[in-house]
C-alpha cells in the first residue's frame, strides 16, 4: 500500500496497488501545472485509489480537451490526472507520495517540447511525445 498527501494536508489518499512506470513529462503543461522543468508522474488504476480525507478540498481544471488535472483547492497541490476516454487510470503526481519508494523514472516524455533551459542529464530512455508501444 501506498499513501500520499497534498501540502497543506488537507487530501490524503492510500493506493493499494503498485505504480505503473514513472515518467517525466516536458510537455508546456505539464510545466505549467507543476511550476518545474517536468512533472513525475505515474499510473495508478483508479479502483485501487481512495481518498482518506479531503473530498471537499478536491477540484479539478481541464487543462486540454478531455484531460481534468486534479488539486488541492487549498494548497493547490496537484495530485493526479483523469482523463474520461481511459476510466481505469490515473496519472498520479508521485512527488504527492508520502510512502518511500524503490522505483526511479523508466523514461522522458514530451522531451520536444522540454523546457530550453533544463537539460536532462541522465540515460533514460527519451520520447519526443508520448510513447505509443
Amino acid at each position: 500500500m501506498l499513501s500520499g498527501s497534498c501540502l497543506c494536508g488537507g487530501v490524503q489518499y492510500e493506493i493499494q496497488s503498485e505504480l505503473g512506470n514513472i515518467m517525466q513529462c516536458h510537455c508546456q503543461n505539464c510545466r505549467k501545472a507543476n511550476g518545474a522543468a517536468f512533472a513525475a508522474n505515474a499510473g495508478v488504476p483508479t479502483k485501487a485509489f481512495s481518498l482518506l480525507k479531503g473530498e471537499e478540498l478536491i477540484t479539478e481544471y481541464q487543462s486540454t480537451p478531455g484531460v481534468f488535472r486534479v488539486f488541492c483547492q487549498r494548497c493547490a497541490s496537484p495530485l493526479y490526472s483523469r482523463r474520461p476516454s481511459m476510466p481505469d487510470i490515473l496519472r498520479l503526481r508521485i512527488g504527492t507520495l508520502d510512502t518511500k519508494l524503490d522505483k526511479t523514472p523508466a523514461f522522458h516524455i514530451f522531451v520536444g517540447s522540454k523546457a530550453e533551459w533544463h537539460n536532462i542529464c541522465d540515460d533514460l530512455p527519451q520520447h519526443e511525445e508520448f510513447p505509443t508501444a
